[in-house]
């Protein structure tokens, strides 16, 4: 079969021919319809060095991931071969308290997983391929009707990072509350819509873009600002001089982390889910007084379960540009340049 693989660390993936996976009990092989390009990916691309991580290439690339049950393993139940599924991203050792709530993405016992902190597409062979080892039968989850594949799989990561990250913060998304957006690309602008469909709160989006600022509009922001000297004090203003009851900042940078702490309110949250490696020099005075302020890493499969049946009721609407696999290289160029919006999804099979 074809795969999409990182052969080292620093170094752009290659589409070679590798060997189709086989099932071991338990074990499920699922054929791809859609598998997400992820900006982490880069980062695995021109960032890592060797011994950063307890697992390095080469494998293949793909951690967000939906497809149709292809070959099901000795003493697998509940699966049938054709059926649409998608694959939860983070894989844990499936017995300490975490994974056992469905939490795996914070596995406390990851010298037991199958890759030490990571998962398929990290690690593991993921989905940019024809076909993809699933290790437990536990990680699929059936596809609601009404939803394909292709709109499936960038939910399993740009929908469920964010939709946990606003998930931890329902409690102060109430009506009369304000919540900023930075960054509206693969996850902010889902982030725009989860916080629309499931919360009362006023949503602002930044970004330097003015193509994301016109998808964030369209996808109900009550405000669009871009990142300028400028932007603090029209998000104070726009907030009656409180500030916004949750930020979240999907850049991660130096000066996206300094905004966040600019705009927010006393008693709020800020959190930082992108990878752009800032930092924030805290003192007693640089936050608001009761400001939070943390990272969170993916989602759980009981949440992943909630996106997947917000997006069958069409209440999340993921804004996609398809690829062949033989073009998944051209996707993260584009991705890299900042040219594209929404996410990038490679289509190994078309159909069922």
């Amino acid at each position: 079969m074809r795969a999409v693989r990182l052969m080292e660390w620093k170094s752009d993936p290659v589409l070679v021919e590798v060997d189709d996976p086989v099932p071991g009990p338990g074990q499920v092989v699922v054929r791809i319809g859609g598998a997400g390009a992820c900006h982490s990916d880069l980062h695995l691309m021109h960032e890592f060095e060797p011994g950063l991580l307890p697992w390095g290439p080469p494998f293949t690339l793909g951690h967000e991931n939906a497809g149709w049950v292809h070959a099901l393993g000795a003493g697998v139940t509940g699966f049938d071969v054709g059926q649409p599924v998608a694959i939860y991203g983070p894989w844990g050792c499936g017995r300490c308290p975490r994974c056992l709530l469905g939490m795996e993405n914070y596995c406390e016992q990851v010298q037991d997983a199958p890759v030490p902190g990571g998962g398929g597409g990290l690690g593991f062979d993921g989905g940019m391929a024809d076909y993809m080892l699933v290790p437990s039968a536990r990680h699929l989850v059936p596809l609601p009707d009404g939803l394909d594949p292709v709109h499936a799989a960038p939910l399993t990561d740009a929908g469920l990072t964010p939709y946990h990250a606003v998930r931890r913060s329902w409690p102060k998304l109430v009506p009369g509350s304000t919540a900023v957006v930075i960054g509206v690309g693969g996850l902010g602008h889902l982030a725009v819509q989860i916080l629309k469909a499931t919360t009362a709160a006023r949503v602002i989006a930044v970004d330097t873009r003015a193509e994301a600022l016109n998808l964030a509009a369209n996808e109900g922001a009550d405000l669009t600002v871009e990142p300028d000297e400028g932007a603090v004090p029209v998000i104070r203003e726009s907030t009656g001089g409180r500030g916004a009851d949750v930020v979240l900042d999907f850049v991660g940078s130096d000066s996206t982390i300094a905004l966040a702490a600019a705009v927010s309110r006393f008693l709020g949250d800020v959190t930082v889910v992108g990878l752009a490696g800032g930092t924030f020099a805290f003192t007693f005075f640089s936050l608001p007084y009761e400001v939070s302020v943390q990272t969170t890493y993916w989602g759980s499969r009981p949440e992943l379960i909630e996106v997947l049946d917000l997006a069958a009721r069409g209440l999340l609407r993921p804004t996609i540009t398809t690829f062949p696999l033989e073009e998944a290289l051209h996707a993260y160029r584009l991705m890299e340049s900042g040219s594209s919006l929404g996410r990038q999804v490679i289509v190994p099979s078309p159909g069922p």
